[in-house]
């Protein structure tokens, strides 16, 4: 197809009506935020932004809800492909980007899809402060989490951590702790609660199915720590932000 024509016609019609570009530069003053893990600047930035979003942009679809859906995917595709080149790993970060696209096409308005934009640069930023906090850590914690990371559908030990890296239950409590401000035990239980709370607010998982991927011994076990570290059960956890249910 020859875009000539429409592409001289468009850009005609774009001079009479003194359509500007957005600034090419502050957009990306906003994903490099992201990038650096800034994640009280992507968030402040983006409410001020918000307010204006459209202006400048191209109109990609004459359907207002399919166009801000298209205008997500490809900030998505920007934003996952900067965290790479930041250090976030491949698979993660295409995969992110993947569960946004879905959310979107399942979007009903304008606004739930700019709240997803809002939430998915919030979401990258956050990932990319912690890989850069990680990066500041001594070898032998960041393979603990690691491990931590890799196994989160086994039941996971202080003492069986200490013995893959072959270092002494004592000595990683101690260099953990010291280093993240949290125990060994703790960091574990806050990982498996965060992907317990992303199955129930994204899948139809049961909880007994989420609470036995999670390496945990029954249902129960799962309702008690959740309960712990959220201050509801997860059921009602579910109710509240299941993104289907509240369709």
């Amino acid at each position: 197809m020859d875009t000539g024509k429409n592409l001289d016609y468009r850009l005609y019609v774009q001079r009479e009506e003194g359509f500007i570009r957005a600034d090419y530069h502050a957009e990306f003053r906003q994903y490099n935020k992201i990038k650096n893990g800034d994640v009280d600047g992507v968030r402040d930035r983006f409410k001020i932004a918000r307010k204006t979003f459209n202006d400048g942009r191209g109109k990609l679809s004459s359907n207002p809800l399919r166009n801000m859906i298209y205008h997500l995917v490809s900030s998505a595709a920007v934003i996952s492909r900067l965290c790479i080149d930041g250090g976030m790993d491949m698979n993660t970060a295409y995969t992110l980007s993947d569960i946004y696209i879905n959310r979107a096409d399942e979007a009903k308005s304008v606004e739930e899809v700019m709240d997803l934009i809002a939430e998915m640069q919030i979401d990258y930023a956050t990932r990319m402060r912690e890989l850069n906090n990680k990066s500041t850590l001594s070898f032998h914690v960041r393979k603990a989490m690691d491990l931590i990371y890799d196994n989160l559908n086994s039941p996971i030990t202080v003492t069986w951590i200490a013995d893959k890296i072959g270092i002494s239950k004592d000595y990683l409590s101690r260099r953990f702790s010291s280093e993240t401000g949290k125990r060994v035990i703790d960091f574990i239980n806050e990982a498996k609660i965060k992907t317990a709370q992303n199955m129930l607010a994204h899948s139809d998982y049961s909880i007994l199915d989420i609470s036995t991927s999670l390496g945990y011994s029954s249902q129960s076990a799962l309702s008690t720590a959740f309960k712990k570290y959220c201050g509801m059960t997860p059921k009602k956890y579910r109710d509240l932000n299941n993104v289907k249910l509240m369709k």
